[in-house]
């Protein structure tokens, strides 16, 4: 008999794809438009690489919006975990491990 899992689960972890950042250099917006950002995430959808909502300009929460993209994980050195911004949901670890190498 399973024992009865207390954490909620994911419905998008379907729609992780086995992406390499498009930026590895950092967010795709900020580099175009010579602004800054704090933190960096990963769009497990399409490589995306955009600031955290700490950052002036928040793209990784715009690719969102604009995308409906629903899953990210940290695209910083030393974090291991994700977030879906539809279910409202932390990871840890990361869903896509090799985006992390």
């Amino acid at each position: 008999m399973r024992e009865h899992d207390p954490e909620p689960a994911c419905s998008h972890l379907d729609q992780v794809r086995d992406v390499r950042p498009r930026t590895p250099e950092g967010c795709e917006e900020c580099l175009r438009t010579g602004s800054w950002w704090v933190h960096l995430r990963l769009c497990l959808s399409c490589g995306h690489v955009g600031g955290c909502d700490n950052s002036p300009n928040k793209h990784a929460t715009k690719h969102f919006h604009t995308s409906q993209h629903p899953l990210i994980q940290s695209f910083e050195p030393a974090e291991d975990w994700g977030w879906c911004y539809i279910d409202e949901l932390f990871f840890e670890p990361a869903p896509l491990q090799k985006a992390l190498q």
